[in-house]
């Protein structure tokens, strides 16, 4: 291997946290993780045989597509073979990005055609996940679809179903499933360094215009160079409109708001800290505030979701909050609250405090105590010494944790390369189609609690509206 290879393929192991937890020392340092690390370093450090090779195709070739295609090509012996937009300007900027020879086309279904082709990566508007997710599997090819997995609840049972008769690879694009950030408050979690769970607050805030979807729409912008007839396919017919094609996840006709786009991550994250299957209940509520450019989805909302006792976690209440005007500049944050202490997710850091109440009840302070005679106060005190000890009367104290991710590491690249881990081994995705539904379903049910005004009930085990 030469010098550049062996840099190269070091700087991506450092990029997927392994040689960073493999020299760990901290009681931070898991053993399963340094397993899983141990495993990854043996089998990227030697050559990537050309049957290892993975040839990739991308549908839908906009900011996300562009960033996910970025991030899969650092995988090694992943190779670009061909991109699918809509947009003629996308497929310019592909063959500017990557070669004039790069087979590009506006037909997602002649890319699926190729043989050449092992995986897709779906990167399109949310009201098209499902449909070409089917088509995709069906064509034998592994999917790595962005997230919402659907884009109404009704299309997952469908999306599950294709990828189990298939058998092929499916995996939805919600990288912090993937984070070892989470992997680590998952396992403090369980451990029961905060005691027993009952509440988590999430928060997904930004503060300006791009953070609100109000992108960039090209001076070329029309029915024929967006192939509009083909963008509404799968929707109602709806006269061209720049915003909707463009500006897409603002409208409900084609994309799923803020629930679709930031709830559906902290509810990820959340799930997969917790393994939980989901909530009971589901309630949201919200305005449109500032961003009045055309849009008919909120750009201020909070739900609220009651997850049941069960064997994978006490019950407890999730909060859910975006709000696109946020003076606070905007941060993404999930603070999981337990009887003992509160941990703190920061992207792949996080952050441990403890409050412990002593064994003994409160007594006296701010208390009815002293509203009481002075002999029936010296009376309880004498009563209270005698029954509990100082150390029982003492709040009990413990260490705070702090765990930051390696330098350079990316939960983006770490979710891609567990993609294209199955791919290659067959083994179990992180991110299922299971998975994905049991994390999608609840984001859009609050849109339908936002716009119904009602409470929506869920079977988070069967996974079906109730």
């Amino acid at each position: 291997m030469s010098k550049h290879n062996q840099s190269s393929r070091r700087k991506f192991l450092q990029q997927i946290g392994a040689t960073s937890l493999l020299a760990a020392t901290s009681p931070l340092a898991s053993l399963a993780a340094k397993e899983k690390a141990e495993e990854r370093t043996l089998f990227y450090e030697k050559k990537i045989s050309s049957a290892d090779n993975i040839r990739l195709g991308v549908i839908g070739f906009g900011i996300q597509g562009h960033s996910d295609l970025g991030t899969a090509l650092k995988v090694p012996g992943v190779q670009l073979a061909g991109i699918c937009d809509l947009y003629t300007g996308r497929l310019e900027n592909a063959k500017e990005m990557y070669g004039n020879d790069l087979f590009t086309t506006r037909n997602y279904k002649e890319l699926l055609d190729k043989p050449d082709i092992d995986a897709v990566i779906i990167a399109t508007t949310d009201c098209w996940h499902s449909t070409i997710t089917k088509d995709a599997l069906a064509k034998g090819k592994a999917v790595y679809c962005e997230k919402p997995m659907v884009y109404k609840i009704s299309q997952g049972p469908g999306v599950i179903e294709a990828q189990k008769k298939s058998g092929k690879v499916l995996q939805i694009g919600s990288q912090r499933v993937s984070s070892i950030g989470l992997a680590k408050a998952k396992e403090l979690l369980a451990a029961g360094e905060i005691g027993k769970l009952n509440m988590v607050n999430a928060v997904y805030d930004r503060q300006g215009s791009i953070g609100a979807w109000e992108y960039t729409i090209p001076d070329d912008a029309n029915a024929e160079t967006t192939d509009w007839d083909e963008f509404i396919k799968v929707t109602e017919k709806m006269p061209y409109d720049s915003k909707k094609f463009f500006w897409w996840r603002a409208f409900k006709e084609v994309g799923t708001g803020v629930a679709g786009d930031l709830f559906i991550h902290l509810l990820s994250g959340t799930h997969f800290m917790t393994n939980s299957k989901g909530p009971e209940t589901i309630y949201s509520t919200g305005q449109l505030s500032y961003w009045k450019d055309g849009r008919n989805m909120p750009d201020v909302m909070s739900g609220v979701m009651q997850y049941p006792d069960s064997p994978e976690h006490p019950a407890f209440q999730l909060t859910l909050q975006v709000n696109f005007i946020s003076g606070t500049g905007g941060e993404e944050l999930i603070q999981l609250v337990g009887s003992e202490g509160i941990i703190i997710v920061k992207g792949n850091d996080l952050t441990i405090k403890h409050s412990i109440m002593p064994e003994a009840p409160g007594f006296g302070g701010y208390d009815s105590l002293f509203t009481f005679s002075k002999s029936m106060q010296a009376q309880m005190q004498k009563e209270y010494d005698a029954k509990w000890t100082t150390a029982q009367k003492t709040k009990p104290t413990k260490d705070d944790l702090i765990f930051k991710a390696p330098p350079g590491y990316s939960d983006h690249l770490d979710h891609f390369t567990n993609f294209f881990d199955s791919v290659r081994t067959g083994k179990p995705v992180v991110e299922d189609a299971t998975f994905g539904f049991r994390a999608a379903a609840p984001a859009l049910s609050c849109n339908e609690s936002y716009f119904q005004k009602k409470i929506i009930k869920w079977d988070p085990v069967e996974m079906k509206l109730v």
